[in-house]
């Protein structure tokens, strides 16, 4: 048994299909196939069932595919270590990144890493704050960005503290309490809002302000993107309350200041139970450029601990 009929089986296993799998390994289809033929000799159980159109693993290969995924995990985590013994850093870096990253420029981040550690293979994910932790702790991801209510800190996962601020109300222009210098909560709880999904940390830090207050809001849209509940906001369909730093400067939208606003904390998370040596460099990474663009201001808006 090889590695490369390991990467071979997990190939086909992923994308249902002999000719894309072998294009995806750069490498000709009756190849391929003789591979995997020969290591289902090897091993006496078939791996893969098929027909002219259609392969997908058996109950067996099910097995065999996520076996052989952490195996070629293991060996590429081996080849990384040793390179790292010698200064290069190679290997992957698995980052889960919420939609709503105030603390941190992620782009220039990973620009300055990517060009000191052009070996390692960076796979960016984006979603929630939840998912992220949980991944975390599985081993499916090595670190992320994530965003919580500051009465729920992260739990199971090494984390640094980025930044805390308090949410403002998001408002259409032409909004009644759009020129006021603040409002609170009550003010605000018979209008219709946008927010993220319920259930989502990102939703949980609003919901829980409104329940502290005794207070019941309609959350009449749900979205997972910035951008759409910005664009909501814009046609007058709805008001939202969010990091002021992800709301553009303009004349369509008004951010408004809430007295007894949801407060919001900006972790980075990660694994610290042997990370990899591209984790370890990302962290470091993480560290400095977070210190550098930080003014080192103790402000309600920005709280740094890095």
């Amino acid at each position: 048994m090889e590695l490369q009929q390991l990467r071979y089986v997990v190939a086909v296993a992923e994308e249902r299909s002999f000719t894309r799998a072998a294009e995806r390994c750069f490498v000709v289809q009756s190849a391929l196939s003789h591979q995997i033929k020969a290591l289902e000799r090897e091993i006496g159980i078939q791996l893969f069932a098929r027909t002219s159109r259609r392969v997908e693993p058996t109950p067996s290969g099910v097995v065999f595919v996520e076996a052989a995924r952490q195996s070629l995990a293991a060996a590429d985590r081996a080849i990384a270590e040793a390179a790292a013994a010698t200064g290069d850093i190679r290997g992957t870096l698995s980052l889960g990144v919420i939609p709503t990253v105030t603390a941190v420029d992620v782009p220039s981040l990973l620009a300055r890493y990517h060009k000191a550690h052009p070996e390692v293979r960076i796979s960016l994910r984006t979603g929630g704050s939840e998912q992220f932790l949980a991944d975390i702790h599985a081993g499916r991801l090595d670190a992320a960005f994530l965003g919580l209510p500051e009465c729920t800190p992260p739990t199971e996962v090494a984390t640094e503290e980025l930044s805390r601020e308090c949410l403002v109300a998001v408002l259409p222009a032409s909004h009644r309490l759009a020129r006021r210098p603040h409002v609170t909560l009550e003010e605000i709880a018979g209008e219709r809002f946008v927010d993220f999904t319920s259930g989502t940390a990102g939703r949980a830090q609003s919901d829980l302000a409104f329940q502290a207050a005794n207070l019941q809001r309609d959350v009449a849209f749900e979205a997972m993107t910035v951008d759409l509940i910005l664009g909501l906001i814009r046609h007058g369909l709805a008001v939202a309350l969010l990091s002021a730093h992800v709301v553009p400067d303009g004349d369509d939208l008004i951010s408004v200041e809430v007295r007894d606003a949801p407060r919001r904390v900006e972790y980075l998370a990660w694994n610290d139970f042997n990370p990899s040596p591209a984790t370890k460099a990302f962290l470091a990474f993480a560290t400095s450029h977070h210190a550098e663009h930080s003014d080192g201001a103790t402000t309600d808006s920005s709280v740094s601990s890095l």
